[in-house]
């Protein structure tokens, strides 16, 4: 796991399995924590390693309900979880949806956590928003899409951006069961503004981008979903991120698409 500062109240931290972020944001003696690590090692690290440069985690924060940003309670088992009502109500209709794939996950690697998956007390917030931490205000936008559900966080003071699973420099977009492509593009949409007065956007998987980086992405993804609702299979994917697990997931969009338009 690496620790990266993009503002003195703004730690990031990326982890070794698919370069997944979480976000920790400090005013005064309180931090929040958004999304989570993967590993058990990570997240028994991260309380130490967030103190010991003066972040003190009083609160969690999942940008969507997706499990691998839902696991902050292994490293924080007293703090409140707070969501987007969205993710909330994907939650409570979910039930046990999360956990199950994370236990398939650490079936399938041979990881051994300290007991099941607490999600009790998650606090439903409305968005769009303001959320109040200290002194200051975070905000609260939309960001469905990618899933069902999704919230992206703006931190006004530290011009930086937490967007969930959205430009990601890695990865082209990734659609689900429960997404929308159209709901995609709204959501890029929503995120572009921000975009153009951040110092720092934070997707899901990736390191922090600038400004200028996310921009391109963000960029190069409309255009992909554009040509994959016009051009389906025969879509161009994005220049950099032409791999064969890209090609992959290409693949299963293109089946999400037809199954939806079959149904």
């Amino acid at each position: 796991m690496r620790a990266i500062a993009v503002h003195e109240d703004v730690v990031v931290a990326v982890g070794a399995i698919w370069k997944t972020t979480c976000t920790a944001v400090r005013v005064g003696e309180e931090a929040l924590l958004i999304d989570s690590p993967i590993l058990p090692g990570e997240l028994e690290a991260l309380p130490g390693e967030l103190e010991r440069v003066g972040f003190a985690v009083t609160g969690l924060f999942a940008t969507h309900a997706d499990w691998d940003h839902l696991l902050g309670r292994y490293a924080f088992p007293e703090a409140p979880i707070g969501c987007g009502e969205t993710t909330a109500a994907r939650l409570a209709v979910e039930p046990g949806t999360a956990q199950g794939e994370l236990r398939d996950f650490d079936e399938e690697y041979l990881i051994e956590r300290p007991g099941p998956l607490s999600l009790e007390g998650v606090e439903a917030l409305p968005v769009p928003s303001g959320w109040a931490l200290g002194e200051r205000e975070l905000e609260l936008h939309p960001a469905d899409g990618h899933t069902s559900d999704g919230t992206a966080v703006w931190i006004p003071w530290a011009r930086s951006l937490v967007c969930g699973d959205y430009l990601s420099p890695g990865a082209i977009p990734e659609l689900s069961p429960s997404s929308s492509l159209d709901g995609y593009l709204a959501t890029l949409a929503r995120l572009d503004p921000l975009i153009g007065q951040a110092e720092a956007i934070v997707p899901g998987h990736g390191e922090p981008l600038d400004s200028a980086g996310a921009a391109a992405i963000l960029r190069e993804d409309r255009a992909y979903l554009e040509a994959l609702q016009r051009d389906g299979a025969a879509a161009a994917l994005p220049p950099t991120r032409r791999t064969g697990a890209q090609q992959r997931l290409h693949e299963y969009n293109v089946s999400l698409l037809a199954n939806a338009l079959s149904d």
